[in-house]
């Protein structure tokens, strides 16, 4: 056995563990970086990048279709997935390689292995231990799937359904959430045919119930249909198809089933629980300032219970590595990072919904105003419907920020600086917002809230 030492170890080298080490090593610190597969994580290789690689796949192909429609002559010949897996991964290589540049430019190492936390702290690789001053868990998450439901054969997780290599003709998506819907709409824009079943009563259901009608409005005008407040039972799989029962005796045939139920934390099997770390359902258990039940070992990303965002873990990975430097960092609050679901069209949303604004404060304590992107030139020449929903107090701050339309992704940082800073409506209605574009819907919005709308009522 070989022993190294280094300022800071790093578990784990996703979104929350590369950021870490990455502005340690800017404030200085000597960082050894433990990672068992690629660096960049499930984000980089079989999650955020690729999949919104897929969905602007389905974009250009849905333009193609209507292309006649504006006077483009184009035709849709259909979809070749060899060449979209091939334009997807390109994208992934070039992002993988610029990493591994900016990660070796830092003069960071990397161990390449599985890693277990050890008291000391410490972390082991094979034979070899790496102590430090600081360890950081970033271990990432893994696909959730149902009771008694094996990932197997025509039942899919979203890692398989990336590498699928045919276009089905009829898909059963289990679960409405995020990944769902966003492989419900890649795939219908594929010509396929699509059916979500969500047991509890909305799709998007963390979202505000405005902005998960707004999409389930849209997703019924494609052909995309949905069973809401409904479970699986079980499944029947034979050579060519798959049926699925669901509780209330509904029967779906498909080609494939996708389990898009959510992700787990990946904390098992690694040493976390004999080296003393607290779990809650397998999350590390972690103080405000994302101190572990050990001292000097820290907890970032998807391991630590909230969003599953790679954002988050990329915000937690630099607020710890500031915190280890003594620089007393603030950290966002998990209700004030944005959160955009890249579907057609996207569902984008910060801070409170209206529900759970009316819970803090009182019915009579906050006002809501609804802005329809019909009002907006530049949603109208793209072709998007949709809405803009913000939620204030009474005389107070605005408190959330809730958008469904194409594109409205781009937009939700100007929402999070305004609720990040407890600006008021009236505060932002002097300020310009370019015309045309998407984001003259916020200023409506904001200006409606502030007493003097423009283009709304």
């Amino acid at each position: 056995m070989t022993e190294y030492s280094a300022d800071v170890v790093v578990l784990g080298g996703g979104s929350g563990g590369y950021a870490a080490a990455l502005r340690l090593a800017e404030l200085g610190k000597d960082v050894v970086l433990v990672e068992k597969d690629k660096l960049g994580g499930t984000c980089l290789h079989r999650g955020c990048i690729p999949t919104k690689a897929l969905l602007h796949a389905a974009e250009v192909a849905d333009a193609a279709r209507g292309a006649e429609e504006i006077g483009v002559q184009a035709t849709f010949a259909g979809i070749d997935p060899a060449r979209v897996r091939s334009y997807r991964e390109g994208i992934v290589a070039k992002k993988f390689k610029g990493l591994e540049g900016l990660i070796s430019t830092r003069g960071i190492r990397v161990v390449a292995g599985e890693g277990s936390l050890e008291a000391g702290p410490a972390v082991r690789v094979g034979d070899d231990l790496y102590r430090a001053s600081d360890v950081i868990l970033a271990t990432g998450s893994y696909t959730r799937t149902l009771p008694g439901l094996e990932i197997a054969g025509r039942v899919l997780s979203s890692e398989q359904a990336l590498d699928l290599d045919v276009v089905p003709a009829r898909v059963v998506v289990l679960g409405g959430g995020v990944i769902g819907v966003e492989f419900a709409s890649v795939w219908r824009s594929f010509g396929v045919e699509v059916t979500i079943v969500e047991a509890l009563p909305h799709l998007l259901p963390a979202e505000d119930v405005s902005s998960s009608k707004a999409l389930e409005r849209a997703f019924r005008k494609r052909g995309i249909a949905f069973h809401l407040g409904k479970r699986f039972s079980s499944i029947t799989e034979t050579a060519a198809s798959v049926t699925v029962s669901l509780d209330d005796g509904t029967t779906l045939d498909a080609d494939y089933v996708l389990v898009a139920v959510g992700r787990g934390p990946a904390t098992a099997g690694l040493g976390f629980e004999e080296a003393g770390i607290g779990l809650e359902r397998g999350f590390v258990q972690t103080d405000e300032r994302l101190r572990t039940t050990v001292p000097h070992v820290w907890a970032v990303g998807d391991i630590v219970a909230g969003l599953q965002l790679a954002h988050r873990g990329f915000a937690q990975g630099i607020f710890v590595a500031e915190e280890i430097a003594g620089l007393a960092p603030v950290l966002v609050p998990d209700i004030d990072v944005p959160r955009v679901a890249y579907s057609h069209p996207e569902v984008a949303s910060v801070g409170l919904t209206e529900a759970q604004a009316q819970e803090r404060f009182g019915a009579e304590g906050i006002r809501a105003y609804e802005y329809n992107l019909a009002g907006n030139g530049r949603s109208e020449i793209i072709g998007t419907s949709g809405i803009v929903k913000i939620v204030r107090r009474v005389d107070g701050p605005v408190l959330g920020a809730h958008l469904v339309g194409d594109r409205v992704g781009e937009l939700i940082t100007e929402a999070q600086l305004a609720i990040g800073w407890e600006a008021h409506p009236e505060d932002i209605a002097p300020f310009i917002h370019a015309h045309p574009t998407q984001s003259e819907a916020l200023g409506e919005a904001f200006l409606a809230l502030a007493g003097k709308p423009l283009h709304a009522l």
